[in-house]
């Protein structure tokens, strides 16, 4: 999709997804572990955001920042010794900001079978200049029908963010005219 499609004007050449996508791979240890000896949620959190990051910063040029974190699914468990690759790449992009869409999955360490997914994540990035102000970012070019369909749940996940922001203010607003505290 174009910037004169979005409605911007930008004259950043945009970048087919397959130009930042990316794996982290890494093997899961007892110091990842939770009191149920599985592996910690934000063990996992923090894989997707690294892999996400990486995939930002390659998409936009520089620096990115985790603006937000829409959505965190566990499917199954991770377990010790499980070797986890975190797959990412940018589902849609804005002005300065990108959707980056994270799937998460398990190869078992004692087992022959092929990686199973345990978990996904849409997260949310800000490209920043060194002042740390936004940048604007090229947009995404989706590549194949999966990249398309990517890019359309993006803007309706982004839609039900403003929504939401929007929401939330009217209803601060409005307690803040009747004199209700929050």
């Amino acid at each position: 999709m174009t910037d004169q499609a979005r409605g911007t004007e930008s004259e950043i050449p945009g970048k087919p997804t397959s130009a930042s996508r990316t794996t982290l791979s890494h093997i899961m240890t007892h110091n990842d572990t939770n009191l149920l000896g599985t592996v910690h949620g934000g063990v996992i959190m923090k894989l997707v955001d690294d892999s996400a990051g990486a995939v930002a910063g390659r998409h936009s040029g520089g620096p990115a920042v985790t603006a937000s974190m829409d959505e965190m699914v566990f499917l199954e468990p991770v377990r010790v010794g499980d070797l986890v690759h975190v797959k990412a790449q940018v589902n849609w992009t804005g002005r300065t900001s990108m959707e980056v869409g994270v799937r998460v999955l398990a190869e078992r360490w004692n087992e022959s079978t092929p990686a199973q997914q345990v978990g996904s994540a849409y997260l949310v990035f800000a490209a920043v200049d060194a002042d740390g102000k936004p940048r604007s970012v090229p947009p995404v070019l989706p590549e194949s029908e999966r990249d398309k369909r990517r890019y359309q749940e993006a803007q309706i996940r982004r839609q039900h963010r403003l929504a939401r922001r929007r929401a939330i203010k009217e209803l601060r607003e409005q307690r803040a005219a009747d004199g209700i505290e929050d």
